[in-house]
């Protein structure tokens, strides 16, 4: 009896090991970064650059079902597309729970990249493969921390700061603002696009395209740009906003 319940235990262990094999297989790590470059960036993010001003305008929504997180995108939660491990689209993350406007003052807290330990931490309908930043905003609503989802094709120390940089900047962009009437600084607090703004006011309000079209009727330069699934479009003449489709 004694022997069949050792063998019993053994069996049992060697299952979890196999289950374990297989967690860790399918979290291989998913960064392009070296262990120098990852260690050097959280090294200095947990210095003086960790102070930084929010580039865009961004939405607070919550995170894929983890209530621990709020997620700060760009772009509406209808548009947000993250692939999942196993194929397919992670769904929305949320409602829009507030709006945080360009120019106010945040702060790194951790920069967590995908690593296969990381990833093993994650929960399955989270953006697990891409690199988080935690950080915390002024005037944000509750305590949780903002998850600022970066790109995973990052390859070097160089390409993560300069993609940081375009969404946590070091200079404070309101100084931009500065030129532009109330009514466009106010548009681009509330994540609006109106005819007449700047170009530089339609990326702060509406976020990044994710295609821009060039071309030129005889001496104006001209811009379309395009939102996520084409659900927002933004016509630009001369570096100003002439029409927008929403």
């Amino acid at each position: 009896m004694a022997f069949s319940q050792q063998r019993g235990r053994l069996w049992s262990g060697l299952l979890l090991l196999a289950w374990l094999g297989t967690v860790l297989l399918g979290c291989a790590s998913r960064t392009a970064l070296s262990t120098e470059d990852r260690e050097a960036l959280q090294r200095e993010l947990r210095g003086e650059t960790r102070d930084r001003f929010l580039r865009l305008s961004y939405y607070v929504t919550s995170f894929f079902g983890d209530s621990s997180k709020k997620l700060l995108t760009p772009i509406p939660p209808e548009e947000v597309e993250f692939s999942t491990d196993f194929g397919g689209g992670l769904g929305s993350p949320g409602p829009i729970e507030q709006v945080l406007p360009a120019g106010r003052h945040g702060r790194i807290l951790q920069v967590e990249f995908p690593t296969a330990w990381a990833m093993a931490h994650r929960l399955p309908d989270t953006p697990r493969d891409h690199p988080w930043i935690y950080l915390h905003a002024e005037r944000q609503n509750g305590g949780l921390p903002l998850i600022l989802v970066l790109p995973k094709q990052l390859q070097s120390k160089e390409d993560f700061e300069a993609e940081l940089e375009r969404y946590l900047c070091s200079i404070d962009p309101t100084t931009l603002m500065s030129d532009w009437t109330e009514g466009i600084r106010e548009a681009v607090r509330a994540k609006n696009a109106v005819a007449d703004m700047p170009s530089d006011a339609l990326e702060m309000a509406w976020g990044y395209p994710e295609r821009k079209k060039v071309f030129f009727e005889e001496a104006t330069r001209k811009e379309e740009w395009s939102y996520p699934g084409g659900k927002r479009l933004a016509f630009i003449a001369d570096g100003r906003v002439t029409r927008v489709v929403r």
